[in-house]
């Protein structure tokens, strides 16, 4: 996708729910998808994968980032969440802290009961925040 084509939070949310359908979850059993969409204007996608050792697992939002990091992108605009079991799937607090890293203006983005959607940006979900500014140089 070009930067020119501007995706919509919907379209996101959609690309977030087909991510959710590969996710692999047998203990929880609760899917989550995630589209990540940078500056740029590529989306990457996550879904959660979870470990039998429950600390190696991780969320369907920084799978999604880390592939995006991974491929260079260091500037991102909006994160989609959706979970196949729940409305108002917000991100977790270690992938509120995660997404910090990369800025605190990026849009999240929910589904709501009904289709609607709700939107925060990452400062308000997560407002007192532990960033790079607080290590000592």
């Amino acid at each position: 996708m070009s930067s020119s084509q501007q995706l919509t939070n919907k379209e996101l949310i959609e690309l977030a729910r087909s991510a959710s359908d590969k996710t692999y979850s047998p203990y929880s059993h609760f899917p989550v998808g995630s589209a990540v969409l940078t500056v740029e204007g590529r989306v990457f996608t996550g879904c959660n994968i979870e470990n039998a050792s429950y600390g190696g697992t991780i969320c369907a939002e920084r799978t999604a980032f880390v592939k995006a990091v991974s491929e260079g992108y260091r500037k991102f605009q909006t994160v989609a969440v959706v979970a196949a079991k729940a409305y108002e799937c917000w991100p977790c607090g270690l992938c509120r802290q995660f997404m910090s890293e990369f800025g605190v203006e990026l849009d999240v983005v929910v589904e709501q009961s009904g289709g609607s959607l709700q939107s925060m940006k990452l400062k308000e979900l997560l407002p007192c925040r532990f960033g790079p500014d607080h290590l000592a140089k």
